[in-house]
């Protein structure tokens, strides 16, 4: 007999009834009982993760950080698979889980994310980590107590995946959500993607787009306001497109620059409020309205800074990659940006080596991190993906050539960040703090309006460090890094 469970039954719409699971659970665990919740992804994943945490708490959970050190009764890692050294820490995190559990036996472990939702890591996992007890998509966060019930009682593995419940996947609402970040907040505005670029595993694991209602979004975005926060952050895979399915399901059409328009108003309309920043991520250009820009341009609350991805600066290889625009229309949308908001910082990803990618290709890919100049940029090798047209494609790149480029691009993403830093040094620029910083505690980091991260040391006669945190305040730059400024207040 199979020691798992196929838990494959339709989705429970009422959100009242993974209360109702979270309610039972807390019959059947000891007291205390001891979580950890590990991320290994993107900011949705993490999102995922705080309410994967706050169903944990209201189920009689205490998180903790470590399963190394504490005794623990349920580990959950929310997983990626975006690029396959993700899946590999995975794999290696659940190797290393198993010599743990020999001594805690107890313990459940559990394996979620997008990394789940595709058949041959299922498949790996229940033939060579029987261990692992619960297994369970991006589409079923909010089933997750009734799993965890149901292995309790059952005392069996429980594996959740359908392929096709993305299509049909519930936006659920009310869950409860327990953020570790007092200052800063995630948002989702919606979930899925509907563009399968052919090197991207998105659309699979995670299905098609889902907006949630505006108002929904709004009565989040007010609590967190309520709540003290300074900064929140939109999600998703392409925020752009945010709305376009509303009218198909009988909502009022809302755009992406409405729901941004109707934020900021509603914000800016309370002297009193908490929040000072909005970012969003990630943008996709062929979606990128000039309404979108012009919303930016007119409201402060906005931060100074774009993430717009372009993974390639050449037409032919975009072409490959089903991005739907050219360089030309890529570089003349981040004209519109610049000619609206001139000292605005960019951001993008990039893919180096993509199956077919000439030199000529890769040199325009090049040329064109010259000619934007991005703030940052976060640069990949290619990684091929089951399951997408570009990990079939006979066009593959040895890794000698890829290395090659990938250097190269990096030497020259790197002088264009320290000449970009450069032009700080001297300038007084806002802050808000979040903390002591990760690699000297004497040190406190922060973030302006254009994401640089800027370290300096708190003078204790002007201010305590503990109040400091949280605080929007004015830093001095007097140093420059490649990838970061220092300061004094």
């Amino acid at each position: 007999m199979d020691t798992f469970i196929n838990l494959n039954i339709v989705p429970e719409k009422d959100i009242v009834a993974a209360f109702d699971h979270m309610t039972a659970v807390k019959s059947k665990i000891p007291s205390p009982a001891y979580a950890v919740v590990r991320t290994l992804g993107c900011q949705m994943n993490e999102h995922d993760s705080e309410k994967l945490a706050g169903m944990l708490e209201n189920m009689g959970y205490t998180i903790v950080d470590d399963y190394k050190k504490n005794k623990v009764d349920l580990v959950i890692f929310n997983t990626c698979c975006i690029r396959e050294n993700a899946e590999g820490k995975v794999l290696g995190r659940l190797g290393e889980l198993k010599m743990i559990k020999r001594s805690n036996p107890g313990m459940i472990l559990a394996v979620c994310g997008c990394m789940t939702e595709q058949p041959h890591i299922v498949d790996i996992i229940k033939k060579k980590h029987k261990h692992v007890n619960l297994v369970f998509g991006t589409h079923d966060i909010y089933r997750f107590p009734a799993m965890l019930e149901k292995t309790l009682e059952t005392g069996r593995n429980v594996y959740d995946i359908s392929s096709t419940r993305g299509e049909m996947a519930e936006v659920p609402e009310g869950l409860p959500i327990r953020r570790e970040d007092k200052t800063k907040a995630w948002v989702t505005v919606m979930y899925g993607c509907n563009n399968f670029c052919s090197y991207c595993i998105v659309p699979y694991v995670r299905g098609r787009e889902r907006s949630r209602s505006p108002q929904d979004i709004l009565n989040e975005i007010m609590r967190l306001d309520a709540e003290g926060y300074k900064e929140i952050t939109l999600l998703g895979q392409n925020v752009n497109s945010y709305g376009k399915d509303l009218a198909k399901n009988n909502e009022k059409p809302c755009s992406f620059a409405l729901l941004l328009e109707e934020i900021c108003e509603k914000l800016e309309s309370n002297k009193e409020s908490s929040i000072k920043r909005i970012r969003f991520m990630t943008s996709h250009p062929k979606d990128l309205s000039d309404e979108l820009i012009d919303v930016m341009a007119r409201h402060s609350l906005i931060c100074n800074q774009l993430h717009l991805p372009v993974q390639s600066g050449s037409t032919e290889i975009l072409k490959k990659m089903n991005r739907r625009y050219s360089r030309d229309q890529y570089l003349a949308l981040v004209d519109r940006i610049r000619a609206k908001m001139p000292d605005i910082a960019l951001s993008t990803d990039i893919i180096v080596g993509f199956p077919g990618e000439s030199e000529e290709n890769f040199e325009d890919t090049l040329s064109l991190v010259k000619q934007v100049r991005y703030d940052s940029a976060y640069t990949f090798i290619y990684s091929p993906r089951v399951g997408t047209p570009a990990a079939s494609s006979p066009e593959q790149i040895d890794e000698e050539t890829v290395k090659a480029r990938f250097n190269k691009l990096l030497d020259a993403h790197n002088t264009i960040c320290k000449e970009i830093n450069d032009t700080y040094l001297g300038k007084t620029v806002e802050v808000l703090v979040d903390g002591p910083s990760k690699n000297d505690p004497n040190h406190f980091s922060g973030r302006t309006s254009e994401n640089k991260i800027v370290n300096f040391i708190v003078d204790e006669n002007k201010i305590s460090k503990k109040d400091i945190v949280g605080k929007l305040i004015d830093i001095k730059i007097t140093g420059i890094q490649t990838w970061s400024l220092d300061g004094e207040m």
